[in-house]
């Protein structure tokens, strides 16, 4: 089950802030486009992009924005590389990514590493009949967690392609435990997911 966005209403929104999200490295690519209150924290920002992608927030994560980087609580206390991480949860959006054209990186999964790039497309008025936050679009699913980076991700579309599977491509077929289409983006699902949030 993916994870729950959590909102978290600081202050009253100014505007909302649309992103595009897209896992680097992948063709074609696997993005997302969201649109979240600027008053929600980048902590919030990034439980939407778990539900969004289909992740399931099993991992450690972090931002990197103008050469700073960002996390989770417990994250950031443990720190060991003195890297100065900043607490996500407590970086509202409306300080950092109102601006658009801002690109920043995220990281999911520290171990296989699957980068994204945001891009902040748009700063809007707030709509009083939209219910924040909210996907607008996207392509693709996002690989299967623990798959093994992008190697290993690539390997499992050549085992779904391939007519004649070889053993290794059949164990890959018989871990991925069920369908898996990475044609597959249902914006609905998402949407319900992020509303029930």
């Amino acid at each position: 089950m993916a994870a729950k966005a959590r909102m978290t209403w600081v202050t009253k929104p100014e505007n909302a802030i649309q992103f595009k999200v897209t896992l680097r490295d992948i063709k074609p690519p696997i993005w997302r486009r969201v649109v979240l209150p600027d008053n929600c924290s980048l902590g919030t920002l990034h439980d939407v992009i778990q539900v969004a992608m289909g992740w399931h927030n099993c991992h450690m994560h972090t931002f990197r924005i103008d050469g700073i980087f960002y996390s989770s609580k417990q994250m950031a206390e443990m720190d060991d590389m003195g890297m100065g991480m900043e607490r996500d949860d407590l970086t509202l959006l409306r300080n950092i990514a109102g601006r658009p054209k801002l690109k920043f990186i995220y990281e999911y999964d520290l171990g296989d590493s699957w980068v994204h790039e945001i891009v902040v497309e748009k700063i809007l008025p707030i709509d009083p009949l939209v219910k924040h936050p909210i996907c607008l679009a996207g392509a693709r699913a996002c690989p299967p967690e623990d798959c093994g980076s992008i190697p290993g991700y690539f390997d499992i579309l050549a085992a779904l392609k391939a007519s004649k599977k070889t053993a290794e491509q059949k164990e890959l077929i018989e871990w991925l435990e069920g369908d898996f289409d990475p044609e597959h983006f249902d914006i609905t699902e998402v949407n319900k997911q992020l509303a029930a949030g």
